[in-house]
């Protein structure tokens, strides 16, 4: 039996998180620039097939162990899930749905999480059902402030997308993936490669034609969107509990609508800083807790637990 790996260090929880936190709030504002100029599937399929690429390119040049193709069908289950239903759907909403709203709505996969990971008898503990309390608190005030009034279909498409990312996150933990980063890679290359074909089969919006703001926004989703935050994403959820791992779309809202008041000129009223006052409560009370996993099962080391082997770290 192979020996567990060591739990990793505070800095290195500490640095994932921030990464989350930081890059993925400012990608609802990327992403709502680049399907200016590219059709929401195009623009997520070039995202993914590029990070993907990259980094099969980088595992190939490793000599990294190819999956079998048990594991890559299962990574791929698990992609639609996350990437082509929880990432793409977002990119869709966002035609209609301004950045911040998008992702305050997006704030509710947590809920999501909890309850889907509470199906394979994991309940959030006490004080982690107070953080998500107090983080739906804290989105509700938000949406409150920023006076929803999006388009239904977005909306749907909002309300859908996170609980389809909750459901991927949870599934993953219960499902044999690929060693290493090679699960990441295989999820991007091959939905990628499947949101491309989707986008020459769905119309394309006149007059959206690639620009040089949507084309600079496209290649910050590549880099840091998806190589660098998904990468930290599938870290975190093997090596933390589920409540911790998925904060960051309580903090997300808040660097969404601070980047719009910097960029965007908006204004915040006394209602969205109190929003935001919950968010950062709900961080702390997850917070709090070690940072050592909590399986969905039990199962061998080399088994994954999130999108990404014990290896991504």
């Amino acid at each position: 039996m192979s020996a567990a790996a060591p739990r990793p260090g505070k800095l290195q929880v500490a640095a994932a998180l921030a990464a989350l936190y930081v890059i993925w709030g400012s990608t609802y504002l990327a992403m709502r620039f680049a399907v200016q100029g590219f059709s929401p599937f195009r623009m997520a399929g070039i995202r993914f097939t590029l990070a993907g690429g990259a980094l099969f390119s980088y595992l190939l040049v490793r000599r990294t162990p190819m999956p079998t193709l048990r594991q890559a069908r299962n990574a791929l289950g698990v992609g639609v899930l996350m990437l082509v239903l929880g990432n793409g759907l977002v990119a869709v909403a966002e035609q209609w749905v301004a950045s911040s709203i998008a992702a305050v709505m997006i704030a509710s996969m947590p809920l999501f999480a909890a309850l889907f990971a509470g199906f394979f008898g994991v309940w959030p503990t006490r004080r982690e059902s107070v953080g998500l309390l107090l983080g739906s608190v804290g989105v509700v005030l938000l949406n409150l402030d920023g006076g929803l009034r999006a388009n239904p279909l977005g909306a749907l498409m909002l309300l859908l997308a996170p609980a389809a990312w909750a459901l991927g996150s949870v599934v993953s933990s219960k499902v044999d993936l690929p060693k290493g980063l090679m699960t990441s890679a295989l999820q991007m290359l091959l939905c990628g490669v499947f949101m491309l074909a989707l986008s020459f089969i769905l119309p394309t919006a006149p007059g959206v034609h690639p620009d040089l703001k949507s084309t600079l926004a496209l290649g910050y989703l590549v880099v840091f969107g998806s190589l660098v935050a998904f990468t930290a994403y599938g870290f975190l959820l093997r090596n933390v509990r589920p409540a911790l791992a998925t904060s960051y779309a309580f903090v997300n809202p808040g660097v969404a609508v601070l980047l719009g008041v910097g960029l965007a000129h908006e204004t915040l009223t006394a209602k969205a800083y109190l929003g935001m006052g919950f968010i950062i409560a709900a961080v702390v009370m997850t917070a709090l807790f070690r940072a050592g996993p909590t399986p969905l099962r039990a199962a061998p080391p080399d088994v994954l637990r999130g999108p990404a082997p014990r290896a991504r770290g």
